[in-house]
């Protein structure tokens, strides 16, 4: 069992050398690296994680490529991978390394290609999570548990651990922001993969700014649904 914690990041010189600590502190005893994907940071996020990269292996940090964005870091960083698992994980501390503890453990003992975390079932929990913003998640997911038929009920949520080879296969990966973490556990679901759902906690972020604009990324992700909606009839359409 190995496995990559891939953190995209940008402008989190507040935080991110803690949450590097976090993880590294829960996963003494795993076969892991962490991946820190820097998307053209304006502060000194870059030269904090390159400075802890010299004092452990363990940590890794390349820069983004191309023009950037949240899309491209994760493309990145998973073709970056050389672990045979991979979590996303974010800066802010918003996820929990207790639940990525229990990610590792259940993909690594089952047959499963995903664990998906659900911060909106029995023993999951929530704090701070801004009003507006959970009535549109919430909403939004529903909408998605309707067009696609499932009984899962968080997609929008980043934090979620793959096989590798599992990510490779459901390429190409379209989307440009946070969407794309609606893209990829929509294509495990209607794809057929084997994924197990468990409950996970998720705190607001203590410090730093919210990357994460309603108005800027609505669009966005009503995109992405409809491209996945539009691919799933067309591969449904395919094996008949």
């Amino acid at each position: 069992m190995s496995v990559t914690v891939l953190i995209p990041c940008k402008n989190e010189e507040e935080i991110i050398s803690q949450t590097i600590s976090l993880i590294q502190v829960k996963l003494l005893e795993t076969d892991y690296e962490i991946l820190v994907v820097d998307d053209f940071s304006e502060d000194l996020t870059f030269e904090i994680v390159t400075k802890m990269s010299k004092n452990d292996n363990k940590i890794r940090i390349i820069k983004n490529k191309n023009l950037g964005g949240l899309g491209e870091a994760i493309r990145n960083g998973i073709e970056n991978s050389s672990k045979d698992f991979i979590c996303f994980f974010m800066a802010d501390q918003s996820d929990s390394v207790d639940d990525l503890v229990s990610y590792i453990d259940i993909i690594s003992k089952n047959n499963f290609q995903a664990v998906l975390g659900s911060r909106f079932v029995t023993n999951s929990s929530v704090h701070n999570y801004p009003y507006k913003k959970l009535v549109l998640n919430r909403f939004f997911n529903k909408l998605v548990q309707l067009l696609f038929l499932s009984r899962y009920n968080d997609f929008t949520n980043a934090f979620k651990i793959y096989k590798k080879k599992t990510l490779m296969s459901i390429y190409p990966l379209v989307s440009e922001n946070f969407n794309i973490f609606l893209e990829i556990p929509l294509k495990i679901v209607y794809r057929g993969y084997n994924y197990k759902v468990i409950p996970i906690s998720w705190n607001n972020r203590k410090s730093g700014n919210a990357k994460f604009k309603i108005r800027e990324l609505g669009s966005k992700y009503f995109f992405t649904l409809f491209y996945c909606f539009l691919e799933k009839i067309l591969l449904k359409k395919n094996k008949n």
